[in-house]
């Protein structure tokens, strides 16, 4: 039998055997979003943090290796030059969008909106699920911590670094199960007089 034979053999046998999907991939690559099983799945919107506790603890050291996933595409130095990303000297409470030296996508220019804490939290987890259409093709980075050392970091890139907030307020104590709620002291009636 030659090679055809064989290829005409193997092809039919694909159609007498189906073999099922596995139940769960072999190996996950990180950063890439899993398949959706079933219906459209809701992403699920991850809590912000106590930008006042987390960014006073964090760990600038740690988050300048971070930022060296960043320097692929974008330079970090003060006046330094745009690569395929702008350069991000001084990003964090700049105006998105707003280097005139680089050319945005229309998805990124579509605001101006400032580089918060809070908006780089959520755009360095998953750029392309916050601004659906950016050129920003980097998968994201999934480790909260990450996010915050890398961001504590880039917060001293700056000729003045944003102020980091106060922490919040710690909630008030709830009282515990089955304490009856303090019912205020009835005044003494008043005596004649």
């Amino acid at each position: 039998m030659d090679s055809f034979e064989w290829n005409k053999i193997i092809g039919a046998s694909e159609m007498i055997f189906e073999v099922p999907p596995p139940a769960k991939p072999g190996y996950v690559v990180q950063g890439v979003p899993a398949a959706a099983t079933g219906g459209p799945a809701q992403p699920t919107e991850e809590p912000l943090p106590d930008f006042g506790t987390v960014l006073a603890k964090a760990d600038s050291a740690k988050g300048q290796l971070v930022s060296q996933r960043c320097q692929q595409c974008h330079d970090l130095s003060k006046g330094g030059p745009d690569k395929i990303g702008p350069n991000l000297w001084g990003v964090v409470g700049r105006p998105r969008a707003s280097r005139a030296s680089f050319s945005y996508s229309s998805a990124m220019s579509s605001s101006h909106a400032p580089w918060t804490f809070e908006s780089l939290f959520r755009y360095l987890k998953s750029p392309q699920a916050v601004v659906p259409g950016t050129k920003m093709s980097f998968a994201g980075l999934p480790s909260a911590q990450d996010r915050i050392d890398l961001i504590a970091w880039l917060r001293t890139q700056s000729d003045s670094p944003a102020p980091i907030p106060p922490p919040k307020p710690a909630p008030a104590a709830a009282a515990p199960a089955g304490a009856k709620p303090a019912v205020p002291a009835k005044p003494a009636p008043a005596k004649p007089g």
